[in-house]
């Protein structure tokens, strides 16, 4: 339906320096957040300047149109969503721009990510001391309108007591900057005729009586609790005991209802001390723990965080916090993770002594094993993950953000959670309990489907249930996640109709056309409407090619994203996760956008191919399936598949191109070219017939195309079998020759045999199939699931423990792991050649550990090299196989780059108009790390793709692990 406002908007987008969507999937996209919440907006606008921000202002103000701040939009509460105009700052207001290193203090713009910022802050000994689970994509502008806080509140306090100056955008257009001021400048202001004066009057003449500050301090959260974020902060923000005084306490927290922010100063606190243990104290009842709490915070901690067993349940089946889990005993119903710094190894050793006397003294805790080094930071990124995680529940039934962030004094903690407990075993719920246990605050999350009516309803009793019990101990309904649509309902209760009238009369004066996202701390929107999913729906019945079975069908596949971001993480924060969007900077090219729009069309759509949209084309049309958001997204939603779904139905209504076919059947053509090997090899480097390859099928013009081996490797098979050793072997092994070492790197190849021959292994090819990664990446699936059907026919009595089956390229090798047991028909087989797959790395690996592969075997010679590992391998195994069996010789040093996908992606590379963000992405980490090696240093790459595109973006040729290991054969 054409939007009514269209020719506004459009006239808007004219004027604006930055951009404004208002089509179908960009509202799609920004119609959720990491809450409950689902509401479309009118459009997108991602401002570049202060002059963007003040249009927007101007036209909100002309048509009665509000506006939604937004950053990295990883809100729990609905704070960004709207009806509105959505303002995302995230992309071009990221800047950082000035350090005062003397006064510790920084000035950023919005959009500046907190864990970049803190990168930025290291060499000078400081940091911003605030850190959320989502601190690797959460951005300052987000922190302040939420007042965030994290795990390192007990130490270094919120974001609002780090707020030092805001640089705003007020509602009628004109720039105010908010800071410290005394007595006098405040009485000055309020005489002022503007709308900063009549803000600072307006306040003046709410808070001035003694008596009303006194309702106030009665009536508010109890003050002890530092994490309170229930309505506007005016229960701190009266002139201090010398007259000072700072709005920028009330707008910390305010969630972007009173004005627009554009610059934010804050405080900063000196690095903590260098040396940290941790003490991950286990118990076998939530409420032991919750009896530990008081009593370890008596200690000098710098962070004490919470997870109870289900948390800990769902990371057993996260392949990213398997190995992150290490540390924990037996089976915990709840650990309480305490961490305590010192100047050094044995100052930090004598207060952890002193930790463990009390805990056990307590007899509260029955393990207490102590992490230092790298166990501190996997236990913290398992902390960080549960958000995520709860996403990874299989199902309809989710746990539910609405009473998740309810805060209480310390003293008060055990007793508040046991009366917790008795109230959710009233409701039959056997709740969530993680987070913040140092600081009063649980992440309490209850267990329900709503997309039942029965259970909105009882998401509404639940959550006033546990308002007044929340009352009743004097304690935050709202400790860091803020307000937003799910809480704001509340805040009369929380805080008294008296006071709740003041926060009316202060939107008003900053806000008088309530155009500053309404319905959010006051006027709340209802807390349950507009959810992201429509109560007792009939729900779509969606056939696949692909076995979803194992998330209860496609569709739940795609409502696994619960929006948390994880994905918006940048590169210098290692992973892979997402290539595309670490390119672009767009929300659309993230993760989640693709998630949430698939699973909005496979809701909404009238069509009977409901995957058959422009817009799903475009959402997934920069995804390179590298399949890391299988393993680093917490919630393992598995967007490769999605897309290959995805892209097999809308090529059923739309057909296949030319292009798609060249690249989909390439196994068959190398099959036909290889019989004219040197004509083939010819047209392929011949400038002019390359250059009229490369225009009549897209290819990029720039982009080298691959060359064919003078012979594949079946035919070279015999002669090698003739001249090794046929002396006793330690095992029979089946390698699968793969489409892309039997045609292009067949010399590979070749090194893997000579390689497994020489360390006593038989080494055995059979003919069998492509491995349908090519069919697999276009979305071809019919012809993919008959290959791995074919593939699983071949070798299902072949393949056992004692005769494994190895595979050189990831992509192809681990389709056996991955894909195929989403495709074949007998999925019994399938499973078991799964279970005696390697990647030749892998294997060997394994072998090395058995002892059976020595480094006596290789050479003492000193080499340097840099290895980049394929996403697949990344994603579904991990890099240590590749590193470890690279080290096996003495005297040879390996690093593993930090890089990510390397930008190829098979053929998204090749294609014309993917060139230039593959490339981009290659230059993110990659090709900078190989132009920056000496020429003595090897460059390993086990991917063909990522071979080839280093040697594209830097001249330097990759050679395969296996061919290194065959070069130091003694």
């Amino acid at each position: 339906m054409q939007n009514p406002r269209a020719s506004l908007l459009a006239k808007l987008k004219t004027q604006l320096s930055g951009e404004l969507y208002y089509d179908e999937l960009m509202k799609i996209i920004y119609a959720t957040d990491a809450s409950v919440y689902r509401m479309k907006p009118l459009a997108v606008a991602l401002p570049k300047t202060k002059s963007d921000l003040k249009l927007l202002i101007k036209f909100a103000q002309k048509h009665s149109v509000s506006l939604i701040p937004r950053a990295a939009g990883t809100s729990l509460a609905g704070q960004c969503v709207g009806d509105g105009i959505v303002v995302d700052i995230s992309k071009y207001f990221t800047k950082i721009l000035n350090i005062d290193e003397a006064n510790q203090t920084v000035t950023v713009q919005p959009g500046v990510v907190r864990d970049e910022l803190n990168n930025y802050l290291k060499p000078f000994g400081l940091f911003f001391g605030p850190n959320t689970s989502t601190s690797n994509r959460c951005m300052i502008g987000g922190m302040v309108g939420n007042n965030s806080s994290g795990t390192t509140s007990i130490k270094y306090g919120v974001t609002r007591d780090k707020v030092l100056e805001l640089h705003t955008i007020l509602s009628d257009g004109s720039e105010v900057v908010f800071s410290e001021i005394n007595e006098q400048m405040f009485k000055e202001k309020t005489t002022v005729d503007t709308l900063e004066g009549h803000i600072y009057n307006t306040v003046y003449s709410e808070l001035s009586s003694a008596s009303v500050r006194h309702q106030i301090a009665s009536q508010f959260p109890n003050s002890e609790i530092h994490r309170r974020n229930t309505g506007y902060a005016i229960d701190g923000l009266w002139p201090s005991e010398n007259g000072s005084f700072n709005m920028c306490k009330l707008l910390s927290g305010s969630e972007g209802t009173l004005a627009f922010t554009t610059q934010i100063t804050l405080n900063l606190d000196v690095l903590p001390p260098n040396e940290s243990m941790m003490v991950a104290a286990h118990f076998t009842s939530i409420q032991n723990c919750m009896d530990a709490v008081e009593l370890v915070m008596k200690h000098d901690l710098f962070t004490c965080e919470m997870m109870d067993k289900t948390i800990l349940d769902l990371t057993k089946h996260n392949k990213q916090q398997q190995k992150n889990r290490q540390f924990i005993n037996g089976n915990p119903e709840a650990i309480l993770m305490c961490e305590i710094r010192g100047e050094n190894r044995e100052d930090a050793s004598l207060k952890v002594g002193e930790l463990i006397k009390s805990i056990k003294d307590s007899n509260l805790s029955f393990s207490l094993p102590i992490l230092v080094g790298k166990e501190i930071n996997q236990a913290l990124e398992l902390r960080k993950a549960g958000l995520g995680l709860l996403g990874n529940m299989i199902g309809d039934e989710k746990t539910a953000a609405c009473i998740e962030d309810t805060a209480v004094a310390l003293s008060d903690l055990s007793n508040y959670i046991r009366d917790f407990s008795s109230l959710m075993e009233a409701y039959n719920q056997k709740p969530v309990y993680y987070a913040h246990a140092g600081a009063g605050e649980l992440h309490l999350r209850p267990i329900l489907n709503l997309k039942k009516k029965a259970d909105v309803v009882l998401f509404r009793k639940i959550t006033t249930d546990v308002a007044h019990l929340v009352k009743r101990y004097q304690g935050s309904m709202s400790g860091e996640h803020g307000d937003g649509i799910v809480r704001s309902e509340f805040i009369p209760l929380m805080i008294g109709a008296e006071n709740y009238e003041i926060l009316r009369r202060i939107k008003t004066a900053f806000d008088p056309d309530n155009i500053f996202n309404p319905g959010k701390i006051v006027d709340a929107l209802p807390m349950d409407e507009s959810l992201r999913y429509e109560a007792d729906r009939k729900e779509p019945d969606i056939e696949t090619v692909l076995d979803f079975s194992e998330s209860f069908g496609i569709l739940r596949e795609a409502e696994k994203c619960n929006g948390s971001g994880d994905c918006r993480k940048l590169p210098e924060f290692g992973g892979t996760m997402c290539p595309s969007y670490r390119a672009t900077k767009d929300e659309k090219d993230t993760t989640r956008a693709r998630a949430n729009a698939l699973r909005e069309f496979l809701t909404h759509s009238d069509k009977v191919n409901k995957f058959n949209h422009e817009e799903l084309k475009d959402v997934f049309d920069l995804c390179l399936s590298c399949k890391a958001c299988a393993s680093e997204c917490p919630s393992s939603v598995d967007v490769a598949s999605l897309k290959a779904e995805f892209q097999y139905h809308y090529q059923q209504a739309n057909g296949v191109s030319l292009r798609t076919k060249l690249f989909a059947y390439n196994n068959r053509l190398n099959t036909f070219g290889s019989r004219f090997v040197w004509f083939t090899n010819f047209m392929f480097s011949n400038s002019l017939t390359s250059s009229w390859i490369k225009k009549s099928f897209k290819i990029a013009k720039k982009r080298s195309l691959p060359l064919l081996s003078t012979k594949s490797l079946y035919k070279v098979q015999k002669s090698i079998n003739k001249q090794l050793d046929s002396g006793k072997k330690i095992k029979v092994i089946y390698l699968f020759n793969d489409e892309f070492t039997n045609y292009l790197d067949t010399s590979i190849g070749v090194d893997a045999i000579t390689l497994l021959e020489a360390l006593n292994y038989e080494v055995k090819l059979v003919q069998h199939f492509e491995s349908g990664r090519s069919f697999l990446s276009k979305g071809l699936l019919l012809q993919a699931k008959s290959v791995a059907n074919k593939n699983v026919s071949v070798f299902k009595d072949l393949v056992s423990n004692e005769t494994p089956l190895i595979g050189i390229e990831p992509s192809a090798i681990l389709s056996f792991k991955d894909e195929y047991l989403k495709l074949a028909d007998d999925k019994v087989s399938a499973k078991e050649i799964a279970n005696h797959t390697y990647l030749i790395e892998e294997f060997i690996q394994h072998e090395i550990q058995l002892g059976n592969i020595t480094s006596e075997q290789f050479t003492s010679e000193e080499k340097t090299i840099k290895f980049h590992g394929h996403c697949h391998q990344k994603a579904l195994l991990n890099q240590s196989s590749s590193f470890d069996i690279l080290n096996l010789p003495k005297n040879y040093k390996v690093t593993i780059i930090p890089s990510g996908c390397c930008g190829m992606a098979g053929s998204f590379g090749y294609e014309k108009e993917h060139y230039e963000l593959s490339m981009q992405i290659g230059e993110q980490t990659l090709f900078p790390a190989v132009r920056n090696a000496n020429e003595d240093v090897l460059i390993s790459a086990n991917g063909t793709s990522c071979r080839h595109q280093i040697k594209d973006g830097t001249d330097r040729e990759a050679l395969h692990p296996i061919t290194i290991l065959r070069q130091a054969l003694i």
